[in-house]
């Protein structure tokens, strides 16, 4: 396989740099698989202070054998390394802004920019499928789950659904994003998910083993490893909410992760610094809670809480 003008070759692993307009490269792991096939691609560290996938990801750079696989694993682990360092909530400290929300990008722009217009380039053209790992924020907890898309042409649509059901996790949820890292590239025409694990700040083995099975499920699913997949029990979230903050005050969930709630329950309020309720979020359907913010201070247009029909 090539990668930024390297070649791979069979069973061989290889660190490279993935090139940055104007900036240090990232670092990708390549593996090339002893006999050919489809290629995975697997990012994480879009948000600084999402652990899980970044350590999955590091962890398996370590397990994975070339000479195992019948195709080609490119893994980037840290895509956002300032903000995994500096603790930054959700976007690239260097200007501020939210990775996930700036694709297409643009190699003249800030960093953020250039970082998607970097990661574009290289991933979208070698993947058979991307899957981007993210999960709960530093504030916020979460139900692990997956997103795929209904906005792509209907076979790259398809081809992600039939991979979505072959993870773990207890929710798939319909995305209709385009601006994203994945969302993106199913724009593109290339196959792709999110997958959500983890949250609050934290990070356990258990977690991240956790991950690391879906990452062994998609192999398994592209043929890239051997053996398949059992049926995969999951709810399908055709309808979801997410609540912003109508202004900066003090968030009070009433509801906690993967809880089932009726139309009309009460979700969570806001208060301002007077102590008056601002907002109160009451469930327009029943669903169920995905994730919800678990910081007491939030900023107006901050997430609060989401929660889905299935």
């Amino acid at each position: 396989m090539t990668f930024c003008g390297e070649t791979i070759f069979p069973g061989e692993r290889k660190k490279l740099p993935l090139p940055v307009p104007g900036s240090l490269p990232l670092e990708a792991v390549c593996l090339c698989g002893a006999s050919p096939g489809r290629t995975l691609a697997v990012t994480a560290g879009v948000h600084g202070c999402e652990y899980v996938g970044i350590q999955a990801l590091r962890t398996l750079e370590k397990l994975l054998d070339p000479a195992a696989l019948a195709g080609n694993v490119v893994l980037v682990p840290l895509i956002n390394p300032s903000g995994f360092y500096a603790g930054a909530r959700q976007v690239v400290p260097e200007d501020g802004v939210n990775l996930n929300r700036v694709f297409p990008g643009n190699p003249e722009g800030s960093l953020t920019f250039r970082l998607a217009f970097a990661l574009e380039q290289a991933l979208y053209p070698i993947a058979d499928l991307l899957a981007d790992l993210h999960g709960g924020d530093c504030n916020e907890a979460l139900c692990p789950l997956v997103f795929f898309p209904v906005t792509g042409a209907q076979a790259v649509n398809r081809a992600s659904l039939e991979a979505a059901k072959s993870l773990t996790v207890p929710y798939r949820i319909r995305s209709t994003a385009q601006n994203g890292l994945y969302s993106w590239a199913v724009q593109k025409g290339v196959p792709a998910l999110l997958l959500e694990r983890g949250g609050q700040g934290v990070w356990s083995e258990q977690e991240v083993a956790a991950c690391c099975e879906d990452i062994y499920s998609l192999l398994r699913h592209l043929e890239i490893l051997p053996g398949g997949n059992p049926p995969r029990e999951q709810v399908e979230i055709v309808q979801a909410v997410y609540e912003e903050a109508a202004a900066s005050g003090f968030w009070y969930p009433a509801v906690g992760v993967d809880r089932s709630v009726r139309m009309g329950a009460v979700l969570g309020y806001l208060e301002d610094m007077q102590g008056r309720v601002v907002q109160q979020v009451r469930a327009e359907f029943d669903g169920v809670v995905l994730y919800h913010t678990t910081a007491l201070g939030v900023r107006a247009k901050d997430p609060l809480i989401a929660y889905g029909r299935p």
